[in-house]
């Protein structure tokens, strides 16, 4: 207070010494008219009404009028005026400064309120940004009344939820807003002051009440609390859209996944055990066979045992995988090791169609040779089955922008545009030939998860009827 009164006088000392100086220059110095007199003062009144307003504009438009009347209007140096259009002419000079130090004030006030109105908005647009960074419900009730008390220059901030009367806080000892204050605002629809700078806002979503903000320290005008409050109540029913959402999707990926589980249990495990069981029951039965046919069955209950035993396996691993327990063993490798590798455990209708084109200048890449021969193995095996018997597979290699990739091409049926974006889930397997060729869908997933593990990503390119082109990266270190 005592600060104020100090600036007011300073103000209204101020004024004075312009007046007196204009008075000085203009009876002193130059000595002019005594309409430039009533100008130059009228000026002086405009621009003090603009920087301070009202007050001193009147306050120098009432000295201004008596220093005119005093100094050039006849006869001088008194206050007496002698002629009547004078007394005109000091009313209207009167008149002028004091209507032009309203205007200029309005214009000041109104100046002022649109630069304070540009101001909250631009905070209520970055306030609306940070709402939105966050989508998990939790932490954005959390985050509320500290990204608040940030964006609005604030003491402190604490929002209470409707839903379970928990109170989220800017900072945890700020506790000047009451718990039961929020919770008792809940209630009411309009906004609610304690003590000097404290206001609880009840925060609603159409009739619906969403919480309650407590606020201290607050200029904010009512309509941007309101406009808070709104944005708060929106952010909230988003994040818990987006949380719902993605429960919803959550749940349908299960479903998608059981079903592909269950098709690929349907049509793979089956098979395998029925012909094992068939074979079994041939030979418990009466039936005379001789060695031969009995040496057939034996083969086949070998085989499917086999095909078993590695559809498990590729659960086991791909498990693994997914909980992220498999340790590489990491060593510096020509990729020309691992394609060998892999060719080595295809059959050999299958490396007979293998053409390999890789420069015996690469570099050597650290990598799980075992591993990578698995991915090559994967992907030797898919081009085998969905390209037409005794047609070439290529694999190639090279290093491009730091990386190797390396790369399976097959002259296939191909692979359409909205499969491509499911090739590499597991179990999916392409509409067109899941009952023609066996398979579980577990194989490029395998690939997938084993060169992610390396740092490296997969990718495949493909044209309809053309074939379809393979590839994946490895870092070069």
């Amino acid at each position: 207070m005592k600060r104020n009164l100090v600036y007011s006088f300073a103000r209204y000392l101020i004024t004075t010494a312009i007046v007196a100086g204009i008075v000085f220059v203009c009876n002193r110095l130059i000595h002019v008219n005594a309409t430039t007199v009533a100008l130059c003062l009228l000026i002086g009144i405009l621009f003090i009404s603009a920087i301070w307003g009202i007050r001193q504009a009147i306050y120098m438009a009432v000295l201004s009028t008596l220093a005119f009347n005093y100094f050039f209007l006849p006869p001088l140096l008194n206050f007496t005026i002698g002629d009547r259009q004078n007394w005109v002419a000091l009313f209207a000079f009167l008149t002028t400064g004091i209507v032009a130090s309203q205007l200029a004030e309005r214009a000041r006030r109104e100046t002022l309120a649109s630069n304070r109105r540009r101001r909250e908005t631009e905070r209520l647009y970055e306030f609306s940004q940070r709402l939105l960074v966050t989508g998990n419900i939790i932490d954005l009730l959390a985050a509320v009344p500290a990204t608040i008390s940030a964006t609005f220059n604030l003491r402190g901030a604490a929002l209470c939820l409707a839903a379970n009367s928990r109170i989220y806080r800017s900072s945890p000892d700020f506790m000047d807003v009451s718990a039961d204050a929020l919770r008792e605002s809940l209630h009411s629809r309009e906004h609610t002051k304690q003590g000097t700078d404290v206001i609880l806002v009840p925060i609603h979503l159409g009739m619906r009440t969403t919480g309650a903000l407590g606020i201290a320290g607050s200029s904010l005008s009512p309509e941007m609390l309101d406009a808070i409050g709104g944005l708060i109540a929106i952010a909230i029913e988003r994040a818990g859209a987006v949380e719902t959402l993605g429960k919803s999707e959550a749940a349908r990926e299960s479903e998608r996944l059981r079903n592909a589980l269950l098709d690929s249990v349907t049509h793979e495990l089956r098979t395998p055990l029925t012909a094992i069981l068939a074979s079994i029951t041939s030979l418990r039965s009466d039936a005379k066979f001789n060695a031969e046919q009995r040496e057939e069955l034996m083969t086949v209950i070998e085989e499917e045992a086999e095909r078993l035993n590695r559809l498990v396996g590729q659960a086991v691993e791909m498990a693994e995988l997914d909980a992220h327990e498999v340790k590489l063993d990491l060593a510096p490798h020509n990729i020309r090791e691992a394609i060998d590798e892999s060719l080595a455990e295809l059959p050999l209708e299958t490396t007979q169609r293998v053409q390999i084109q890789v420069p015996a200048t690469l570099p050597h890449v650290s990598m799980d040779i075992a591993r990578i021969a698995k991915v090559l193995q994967h992907l030797l095996e898919n081009a085998a089955k969905y390209s037409p018997a005794g047609s070439p597979i290529f694999i190639t290699a090279a290093v491009e922008r730091g990386k190797l990739i390396t790369s399976v091409a097959d002259r296939g049926p191909g692979i359409d545009d909205l499969e491509r974006m499911m090739i590499f889930d597991k179990f999916y397997r392409g509409q067109s030939q899941r009952y023609r060729v066996h398979g579980t869908g577990m194989g490029l997933a395998i690939a997938k998860a084993i060169v992610e593990t390396h740092g490296g990503t997969i990718e495949v390119t493909s044209q309809l009827g053309q074939g379809s082109l393979f590839s994946f990266s490895l870092p070069i270190e």
